[in-house]
Order: structure tokens, then C-alpha cells, then sequence
């Protein structure tokens, strides 16, 4: 497993958003800030450059100087938080953005002596805030930069990225699809709400709300409502559903066991049970 540290920038005007706070604005029921957070869950130290706000998860904050100053000034604030020696760059804004994205930038930027590996798009322009870079060239060429310019205020990414020697990762399609407009967001939440992929949404946005940190295999209830649904009455889906979640929370809590392994065991008894109503039924 690759150790990285990971900077998030979420400050920014948002100027095209009417100066919204946008990694806070809701795509999924879930903000935008807290779904980049949960992308690199994995990172030994998160450092988010932006004013501080509620999150899914512990982070370090921090603010570039001068507030407002730009994404190299907030890279150069987020990098002196961190001491690991490959660093994730994300923008708060990737409501796509999923692990899998960021362990092919791990992998890629870990391969030979280059600087790192940023993602591309689907017009293959790069997006150096869906990035790894390592510390020490990136640390490099953020000094240099700040002494020929006299600061970091107001540059822009690009004198940092063409001095730096980075693979490109052509990556899923949405990974780097970013929201800079109301369009973006509406268009956001739309996707997020096509069949297919609305339920595990709806299931992350759910354990998220309740501070569940718990992988269970949502197949096994699913089944499970439609046998009770079916072979008992519509209303006893939900009810038998929700007896399994407290069943499994009393055994794991009695037990000390494992809570996925507890939800799947009381799944598996409730669903035979209803089996066995509904032969009962089959056989009058």
C-alpha cells in the first residue's frame, strides 16, 4: 500500500456560483468537500486549505497567504503540512471522484524518477487538482517559483506543471468532471440519480449521515426485502430490514464481533424464515 499525504483545496471565490459556498453545496445529499474526502480516506494526513467547516472525517486546515491567493499559494500552504513523500492534489469540487482514480495516480507516479502523474480529461487537457506529485520536486519548484515572482499570490497552475516532468492517467470519464456553475451541479446531481447508481449512493449518503462506517453487502438485504415483501406482506420489507440492523447492532455489540459479519448473519436468518412463511402459504 502506497503511503501519500493528501492537500484538498476548497477556498475560491466561486464567482460563477454567485460566491456560493461551494464545498459545502450538496450533490447527493452529501457535500462536495465530504465526497473528495471519502476518495482518499486512505491518506495518512489530509490537509484542507479553505476555512474550516464540518467534515465526514478529521483533517488538518489551514489557509493560504494571502487568503485568496490562488491555488499555488494554497498548494504551497497545504504542502508544508504534510510529510509524506508523495502528495495527493485534489480540488474540492470532484463529485465523481472515486479511490479507484486515486490509486492509478499512485500507481502511475510511483513508476521510475518522474515528478508525478496528473489526470486528464476528456478533451485531454490536463488537471493538475486530480494529481500526485512527489514532495520533493514539488516543494522545488514552489520556492523557485515564489522567488522569481516575488510570491505565489495570483500565478497560475501551469508555471508549476511545465516545469515539472508528470505522466498523464487517462482516467474514468467524470473523475475530474469538476463544478464550477449551477449547470455543473444540476448536471451533477442528475447523473448521480441514474439507474444503476442511485442506490449506492443513496446507501453512502445514508451511512454518512448516521456516522456509519460499515461495508455490508446490500444484495443480501435487498433480497431479503423482496422475500418478506413477497412472501409475507409489502410493510413487513422495511420492518423486517430494520429488525436485522438492530439484531446485528445487539449481537456485535454482546459478541464484540464484526458488524458487516453480524448484518449478514441476521440477513440470512431473517430471509430463511421468510421463506419458510411463504412454503407455508404455497402448501394450504
Amino acid at each position: 500500500m502506497t503511503v501519500y499525504d493528501a492537500i484538498v483545496l476548497a477556498g475560491g471565490a466561486a464567482k460563477r456560483l454567485g460566491g456560493a459556498d461551494k464545498p459545502g453545496i450538496r450533490v447527493g445529499g452529501r457535500a462536495l468537500l465530504d465526497r473528495v474526502l471519502a476518495a482518499c480516506a486512505d491518506a495518512s494526513t489530509t490537509v484542507v486549505v479553505g476555512g474550516r467547516r464540518a467534515t465526514v472525517r478529521p483533517v488538518i486546515w489551514t489557509r493560504e497567504e494571502p487568503q485568496g491567493g490562488g491555488p499555488l499559494a494554497a498548494l504551497d500552504a497545504g504542502v508544508r503540512r504534510t510529510a509524506a513523500d508523495r502528495v495527493l492534489v485534489l480540488s474540492a469540487d470532484l463529485p465523481f471522484l472515486g479511490p479507484g482514480t486515486v490509486g492509478a495516480l499512485l500507481d502511475v507516479a510511483g513508476e521510475g524518477q518522474r515528478d508525478g502523474a496528473l489526470c486528464t480529461d476528456q478533451q485531454d487537457r490536463d488537471q493538475p487538482l486530480v494529481a500526485v506529485y512527489r514532495a520533493e520536486p514539488l516543494r522545488r519548484e514552489l520556492a523557485l517559483l515564489a522567488a522569481e515572482h516575488g510570491g505565489l499570490s495570483g500565478l497560475p497552475l501551469r508555471l508549476l506543471t511545465q516545469e515539472l516532468d508528470l505522466a498523464r492517467v487517462e482516467a474514468d470519464p467524470l473523475a475530474s468532471f469538476d463544478c464550477d456553475t449551477w449547470e455543473d451541479i444540476a448536471s451533477a446531481r442528475a447523473r448521480i440519480r441514474e439507474h444503476g447508481t442511485v442506490l449506492d449512493e443513496w446507501i453512502t449518503a445514508v451511512k454518512n449521515e448516521l456516522g456509519i462506517d460499515l461495508d455490508v453487502d446490500t444484495g443480501v438485504l435487498l433480497d431479503l426485502a423482496r422475500d418478506a415483501a413477497h412472501g409475507v406482506a409489502r410493510p413487513a420489507a422495511p420492518l423486517t430490514t430494520f429488525l436485522v440492523g438492530y439484531a446485528a447492532a445487539r449481537a456485535s455489540s454482546e459478541e464484540g464481533g464484526d458488524s458487516a459479519t453480524a448484518v449478514a448473519e441476521a440477513a440470512r436468518k431473517a430471509a430463511a424464515l421468510a421463506l419458510r412463511w411463504a412454503d407455508e402459504n404455497e402448501t394450504q
